[in-house]
């Protein structure tokens, strides 16, 4: 079996007395899109900010395309692309002029920056704006052109630290098959990212809470290992319904979408739907079971408490 594009062993940071990542193992393969699920201060970007080192770790074993962290942090930043959740350039320089820098910094030479230059505008739909400043840009522009640069020196492994957090639904979409053609050119791909339909096109994931990585596995899997545990009401007064199956022992959570009540059962359940129908009087309500989603599964791992590690 070939060496993962990234392992980690008991991987933890801390900033003072804050724990930012709390031992967490990782073994993400090379060739496919590897996502980072969680909510703001799960701990998403510390991880990746130690896996590009550019943070050290306050203990455990990293190795990233077979180098070790932090010792061989500059030999991995070679290899690897950085795309921040920040747009980074230089506002007040042009498309053109950003790519030039970066690809300078990376080494390229005169005219092997003139090429990539010229495959990466054409690549990312940017000929027609090549002289536009970067404080001109619109949000979807910006974001091609910050991919455009974390990928001018043709990385291994590119790190994505939520990029499509500031642009519509429409470029969000185009971002991704962007992704797509990245990693058919054999480049692999770290995305940590908040929005679940982002998350469900990853071939793996593992989701991040509170520093600790609570489960792991592909989109599939995950919300396989949900089934009979979610269940689905249609009826009137769901505000109150919803109030009452709260209130109830074996519901971990629920929540309103549309004209119908979405909730999650604990697990071990035999029948939440006639368990549900009993403990809500349902003769009025019209309960069925729903297929799980990755939104379930994501309440599901961040509303318990993630198990103690083995010594």
């Amino acid at each position: 079996m070939s060496e993962p594009a990234v392992r980690a062993r008991g991987l933890s940071r801390r900033f003072g007395e804050v724990l930012a990542v709390d031992n967490i193992d990782l073994d993400i393969p090379h060739g496919q899109i590897f996502g980072f699920l969680g909510p703001n201060g799960s701990g998403k970007t510390t991880t990746i900010r130690v896996l590009c080192g550019l943070l050290t770790p306050s203990s455990g074993e990293v190795t990233v395309l077979g180098k070790q962290i932090p010792a061989e942090a500059e030999a991995v930043r070679r290899r690897i692309g950085y795309m921040t959740q920040k747009f980074s350039l230089y506002e007040d320089l042009s498309i053109e002029e950003n790519l030039n820098f970066v690809g300078s910094i990376q080494g390229l030479g005169r005219r092997a920056r003139h090429q990539r230059i010229a495959e990466l505008l054409q690549q990312f739909d940017l000929e027609d704006l090549r002289k536009r400043r970067a404080d001109a840009m619109s949000g979807g522009q910006r974001q091609r052109l910050a991919l455009a640069a974390a990928t001018i020196h043709r990385p291994d492994l590119l790190f994505l630290d939520e990029p499509t957090s500031a642009v519509d639904p429409e470029n969000r979409r185009d971002f991704w098959e962007k992704l797509f053609d990245l990693l058919d050119t054999g480049t692999s791909i770290l995305v940590s990212t908040h929005y679940m339909d982002e998350a469900e096109r990853c071939h793996q994931l593992a989701i991040l809470d509170r520093g600790r990585l609570r489960l792991e596995g592909s989109p599939a899997e995950l919300m396989g290992a949900l089934d009979r545990r979610v269940v689905e009401i249609d009826g009137s007064n769901l505000r109150k319904v919803k109030d009452t199956a709260l209130a109830l022992p074996q519901v971990e959570s629920a929540a309103q979408q549309g004209l119908r009540l979405r909730v999650l059962m604990q697990d071990g359940v035999d029948d939440p739907v006639s368990y549900l129908r009993s403990a809500l009087d349902g003769a009025a309500l019209e309960i069925h079971p729903a297929r799980p989603s990755l939104e379930d599964v994501f309440v599901a791992a961040t509303l318990s408490e993630p198990p103690e590690k083995k010594p």
